[in-house]
């Protein structure tokens, strides 16, 4: 990380091993090395926070609603008026809807905020697993500060090459990691096409055999999601409303 603000970032300047190119020998692993010896403790609080999530790379303005397809899901996406308190905090709460086929599988609620360097943190979810349109269960459901759960860093203020970080953690149940790979790139979709892009690669310990690379476009927010390693899988942005 390369904010002045080392407290809020966590001591996330992280460590990058990658043994073996993206895509590369599927034998071979990525390692994001998070570099904190087991002492990941993020100093987070309300005195900490903005109102507003602004960061061009993320903004989720009240009222936005982005529309993504793939592989036969549909991703709705919207910034809802609520809030939701987290840790202390008046979280931002975004609304999550997946469809498989034009059936919900997944609906979640995300929540989020952004501290005063512009880094956007991520506070937890509520989630909701469906099948053949039932209630399933909930898993995957989180919430920073409950259970020793820690919030994470999902959008960088000012992101750079080789720059990584913790975008969540819950000891063996949320552990995701992210690394900036490219920036200033160019990516098109069937929304548009899109200059100045930010793309990541996020990573878990937990399903090491899963990486994705997800394109950020300034302005925008996320316009591409693709997995690179594992069960295949991509999405696009297809429509989007800025609020």
């Amino acid at each position: 990380m390369h904010h002045a603000c080392m407290r809020r970032a966590l001591s996330l300047l992280l460590a990058v091993v990658a043994l073996g190119a993206c895509g590369g020998d599927d034998d071979k692993d990525i390692v994001i090395d998070p570099g904190d010896g087991g002492d990941y403790e993020p100093a987070l609080d309300a005195n900490d926070v903005v109102d507003v999530i602004d960061n061009p790379y993320l903004p989720l303005i009240v009222g936005s609603r982005w529309v993504y397809e793939g592989d036969g899901e549909r991703v709705e996406v919207e910034v809802l008026a609520e809030r939701r308190m987290v840790m202390g905090i008046e979280a931002v709460v975004v609304r999550d809807t997946v469809r498989e086929d034009g059936e919900i599988v997944e609906d979640t609620h995300d929540w989020y905020t952004q501290d005063r360097e512009g880094n956007v943190w991520y506070l937890g979810e509520e989630v909701q697993n469906f099948a053949d349109g039932k209630l399933e269960d909930t898993d995957g459901s989180w919430e920073a500060g409950v259970d020793g759960a820690l919030p994470g860093i999902v959008m960088l203020a000012h992101p750079e090459v080789d720059d990584a970080y913790r975008q969540e953690y819950w000891e063996g149940e949320a552990e995701d990691l992210g690394e900036v790979l490219r920036v200033g790139v160019s990516t098109k979709v069937r929304a548009g096409s899109y200059d100045d892009v930010v793309v990541t690669r996020d990573w878990n310990p937990l399903e090491p055999e899963v990486i994705e690379e997800k394109h950020y476009a300034r302005g925008v927010g996320l316009i591409f999601e693709e997995h690179v390693r594992g069960e295949a899988g991509r999405i696009e942005l297809v429509e989007v409303d800025l609020g």
